[in-house]
């Protein structure tokens, strides 16, 4: 039966719908032009020399070309954020998989199929702008979806809980997570004595500070990298029926971690590595994408939860509400200009559309009270609404006026409401049924500053992602606890909080213990200091698998693969190889001791996309050594190759060395190399090159084989 129109409208509206972000701000785009002119639009005639009395003489203070220039110049910037100051962004879309009519009405989850235009940004929390990216950090992970019910913004994070259940003590935290006042010092980290003195006085942080030490905090890439609400929201249909919602953003390349050696040496090296893997992905057009998985819970069952779904510092495990996927984020378009559309862009956990409302979580409540001053302090006043990035789709229309920055023109001699002089008909909103309905409940109880006891819990879940890691990932999460606590120069806090960790599990906080100089972890005397909850619920779980921190092993989209080379290289097995790698989806990048060509052992000319000193091993997931008894010899020789092959043993990398290749390997001190896992070895025979090539491939799905041991890598 034919669609009748209406319905026929909507669906194409919902399909062409990804594009009106991207035509809206296209009429805000400036073109380039052939004549320099001011801004007033006045033609300059020279851009080279300020206005002066004589060819020698001083400058005239009648310059105005130099002043508006210089005065622009020095308000080019904009205060930066206190926190997720560090950050970049992407357009792109989400898509519905799956209607969600029977639990909200919220117009952009209700078709199947249908497209709505979103800017996300991402951030690390507590680096300054200028930091870098791959600091061991909680990142921000927020979505401006541009719906036709107006803007829906999904602030969330890399992590499914955080380090406080009430706002109250948000300032505390950042306070402490900060550089140090008196110093400056550290930037982007949490190693140092303010950080764990505030954690160690603060269970309640326990559960993500295990997130923070684990490789959750160091992903390989945005792409790589999974996204939560980390607060409990509400859906609510068009009957008023309501359920309880957690949102989930899931990698489709899964998710993948650094070693932590790997992200400091990145640091230094390139501290744009993830924007720059980001747009370098959506430039060649590898969109990355994610899942929206859901997990909703009806009211009767929230309330048979062993937690509270209020309290931040908690999740919900997937073995108790599945999550259930309803769409697809896909990004696929750069930003024109990082200013206008990153650092402008306002998110705020407070702009809802109809359908969506918020809970009573305390840490929430806050986020809905600082957002708006936040940004009206950064971006300059109350009308960054009105900023193309953040303009939505949907007319808007209400009676505020006025203020820094206005761009709209309102006209007409009404500004208030009702009235009955802008149209001739009376305009009043005044308890319809349309439009945003907060739900109505009941609120009968006495005024106070308390917690409820369900929020008393402060180490079930803290244990339960510790027994939900692998044993290299608890490998990990030990070596960040010891090296984070070794730069805190006051023993005490060393010992408060390896006395909390023998609260997650005894054996976890003792090896934590053993290199910082301290007595043996004290559970009881943790358990004798302010702050401390006895409340420990019955999880009914003892590890949950979707806590780990890498995923299964699958494809090698988009993987980098290190080609090392010198004079003299064979490339039979190299074609074969790189083609197959090419052909799964991994890209290839001819890596030596210098530019232009280098010549094959059959006098070919191969390309080299990178050098030793520009490229290290550090920016790709696998390295390539094809055979050549003239390029083995060379890299032997050249002791920054044997570094980039130590370096990428020690960071669990897969490694394929052909021929005469593998004495390199041997030279770097891997006696076992043919037994080493990830490491795979292959003569230069025409007959092996495919299955070669298979075993590599295979290797490299896998991410990273920590099963090695980062600690037992020879000497180079």
């Amino acid at each position: 039966m034919p669609s009748s129109r209406p319905e026929a409208s909507r669906r194409s509206k919902a399909g062409d719908a990804a594009l009106a972000k991207q035509r809206q701000l296209d009429t805000f785009a400036l073109a380039a032009e052939s004549q320099l002119t001011t801004s007033q639009g006045v033609p300059v005639a020279d851009n080279h020399n300020s206005l002066k009395a004589g060819a020698r003489g001083p400058t005239l203070a009648e310059d105005f070309l130099l002043a508006e220039k210089l005065a622009h110049f020095g308000h080019e910037r904009i205060p930066e954020r206190v926190v997720n100051a560090r950050g970049c962004g992407a357009h792109g879309y989400f898509e519905l998989t799956r209607s969600l009519v029977e639990y909200t009405r919220a117009d952009f989850l209700q078709e199947v199929g249908a497209r709505t235009p979103v800017f996300v940004r991402f951030s690390t929390t507590v680096g300054s702008r200028g930091s870098a990216d791959t600091v061991r950090d909680v990142r921000g992970f927020a979505v401006k979806f541009y719906t036709r019910e107006g803007n829906y913004d999904l602030v969330g994070a890399s992590f499914p809980v955080f380090f406080i259940q009430d706002a109250m003590k948000f300032p505390d935290l950042v306070h402490a997570w900060k550089p140090q006042p008196h110093s400056g010092m550290p930037q982007a980290s949490s190693a140092h004595d303010t950080f764990w003195d505030f954690a160690s006085l603060m269970p309640e942080s326990t559960h993500a500070l295990m997130w923070l030490m684990s490789d959750h905090a160091l992903p390989r890439s945005l792409r790589m990298m999974a996204g939560y609400g980390v607060h409990a929201f509400r859906l609510v249909n068009a009957r008023g029926d309501v359920h309880w919602v957690k949102f989930h953003w899931r990698p489709k390349l899964g998710r993948h971690a650094l070693a932590w050696d790997e992200a400091q040496k990145l640091a230094g090296h390139d501290p744009d590595f993830h924007r720059r893997d980001l747009w370098e992905a959506i430039e060649r057009g590898d969109s990355p994408e994610w899942e929206l998985g859901l997990q909703l819970i009806d009211e009767s069952r929230a309330a048979a939860l062993p937690f509270d779904l209020l309290d931040a510092t908690k999740l919900v495990p997937e073995e108790m509400v599945p999550v259930t996927v309803v769409g697809k984020l896909v990004l696929n378009r750069n930003p024109d200009n990082f200013f206008a559309e990153c650092e402008q862009a306002a998110f705020h956990p407070g702009h809802l559309v109809p359908g969506i409302d918020f809970s009573n979580d305390p840490l929430l409540q806050g986020r809905l009270l600082s957002y708006t001053g936040a940004q009206m302090a950064r971006l300059g006043g109350p009308n960054h609404h009105e900023l193309p990035i953040n303009r939505s789709l949907c007319p808007f229309h209400n009676f505020q006026r006025d203020g820094a920055s206005r761009i709209g023109i309102a006209r007409g001699g009404v500004a208030y409401e009702p009235n009955t002089l802008a149209s001739g008909a009376e305009f009043r909103s005044d308890g319809g049924e349309q439009g945003f309905q907060s739900r109505e409940e009941p609120l009968a109880a006495s005024k106070l500053r308390r917690r409820h006891a369900a929020f008393d819990d402060h180490f079930s879940q803290a244990s339960l992602f510790w027994n939900s890691q692998g044993a290299a990932e608890k490998e990990h999460i030990v070596a960040a606890f010891q090296c984070e606590l070794s730069r805190v120069q006051t023993p005490a806090i060393r010992q408060r909080v390896v006395d909390n960790l023998a609260h997650v599990d005894a054996r976890l906080a003792r090896k934590v213990a053993e290199p910082l100089g301290i007595d043996p972890p004290d559970a009881r005397a943790a358990a004798g200091r302010a702050g401390f909850r006895e409340r420990r619920e019955r999880l009914g779980l003892e590890s949950s698998p979707a806590l780990a921190a890498d995923t299964a092993p699958g494809a090698i989209h988009t993987r980098r693969v290190a080609v090392l080379v010198a004079p003299g290289v064979e490339l039979g097995a190299f074609k074969v190889i790189a083609q197959a790698l090419q052909d799964a989806g991994a890209t290839t990048h001819v890596v030596a001791s210098h530019l232009g060509c280098v010549s094959s052992s059959s006098g070919q000319q191969l390309a080299v996309d990178a050098t030793l000193a520009a490229m290290p091993s550090t920016v790709f997931d696998a390295v390539l050594i094809p055979g050549g008894a003239p390029s083995a010899r060379a890299l032997l020789r050249d002791v920054a190759a044997q570094q980039f092959v130590l370096d990428a043993w020690r960071h669990g990398k897969p490694i394929c060395a052909i021929g005469e290749a593998a004495e390199l390997l041997k030279a770097a001190g891997f006696d076992e190399a043919r037994a080493a896992p990830g490491v795979i070895v292959g003569r230069n025979d025409p007959g092996t090159r495919n299955q070669l090539a298979q075993d590599f491939i295979a290797a490299l799905a896998r991410h990273r084989h920590w099963s090695r041991g980062t600690a037992e890598a020879p000497d180079a």
